[in-house]
């Protein structure tokens, strides 16, 4: 595979990112190690989390995630050979979203001891929070880039009009700017991507790796029916996608899983990783078959007539 550098953050990773919010919440851990001995087989080296996950599960406060990723790497003693992305700022007991400089300050502590490491390869910003200006909270992200703690930072969930603001103030103050962008984008939601932020992405170099790219389980091709929505927790939730849109994507799919012999998920990532300005998907796996899965996604590629039929069902 070929690697792709994210933005100008120097990080290099191939086109798939393993998403972290099922350690500690679907997959204990004991198959959250087994999950990420899997990835890292498979020479895969990037790995996406926050400090957030997985605070909605009763009994749960966050960190989790974080505390399962740390336990592993500290096992496996592998952690120079990785690269760790997190999150701040989602509520984690306050209340509210929080990017304010002293809640980054301490979330960043507790997260580098949950994943018992010294620095955090891309630090995001879950979620914007219109209470703190972008200067405070870009200043305290600055602080912790200078003090070696943070290699990169990057936005999640930003619009243009976020994005754009963010990029002058740092500009402005010779701070580090955000490198990377982690929006919601697959086959079927395009709206928080394509468009504007896109554009931005394209033209400032940034790096983009967007999360939801099977679109909650609905781009397996497993649910075709309101009967398929107890094949698992998320079912009820993929029904949404089951419009004339979902069906017209899911009968392109099926055409080209009949030439390609790929499998859905992993035509969904290939479709994205060929996308202008797409570095790499992020994809979550619950186990090892399903991390098999996702790595052929990741070496999937797709003819341009393919991408185009692909891309044309979802309009």
């Amino acid at each position: 595979m070929q690697k792709r550098t994210l933005g100008r953050t120097g990080i290099e990773i191939a086109p798939l990112v393993l998403g972290g919010n099922v350690f500690g919440w679907t997959a204990d851990e004991k198959t959250s190690f087994d999950i990420l001995d899997a990835y890292a087989a498979e020479g895969f080296t990037a790995i996406d989390t926050a400090n957030s996950y997985s605070r909605w599960i009763s009994g749960h406060v966050g960190g989790e995630s974080e505390t399962v990723i740390g336990n592993w790497m500290k096992a496996r003693g592998n952690r120079a050979k990785l690269h760790v992305f997190t999150k701040v700022g989602s509520d984690m007991g306050q209340g509210k979203k929080d990017l304010s400089p002293r809640h980054i300050a301490e979330a960043a502590e507790a997260s580098l001891r949950r994943l018992q490491t010294d620095h955090i390869d891309l630090y995001f910003a879950h979620w914007p929070d219109d209470t703190v200006p972008q200067e405070e909270t870009l200043e305290a992200f600055s602080k912790l880039v200078t003090a070696g703690k943070v290699r990169a930072i990057g936005c999640s969930n930003y619009d243009e009009k976020l994005l754009s603001e963010a990029l002058k103030v740092s500009a402005a103050n010779n701070w580090p700017r955000y490198e990377v962008v982690q929006n919601e984008y697959n086959l079927y939601s395009r709206a928080k991507f394509e468009g504007p932020v896109q554009q931005i992405v394209l033209r400032e170099g940034l790096g983009s790796i967007p999360y939801y790219g099977l679109a909650s389980g609905f781009l397996t091709g497993k649910y075709r029916s309101e009967a398929d929505a107890g094949k698992s927790a998320l079912g009820k939730g993929v029904m949404k996608y089951l419009d004339d849109k979902g069906k017209r994507i899911l009968a392109a799919m099926d055409e080209v899983s009949a030439r390609t012999g790929a499998a859905h998920s992993e035509i969904a990532l290939a479709w994205l990783a060929a996308q202008p300005g797409v570095t790499a998907p992020i994809a979550s796996a619950t186990s090892v078959s399903q991390v098999e899965s996702l790595a052929r996604g990741a070496r999937v590629a797709l003819g341009t007539d393919e991408v185009r039929a692909l891309t044309k069902a979802g309009y």
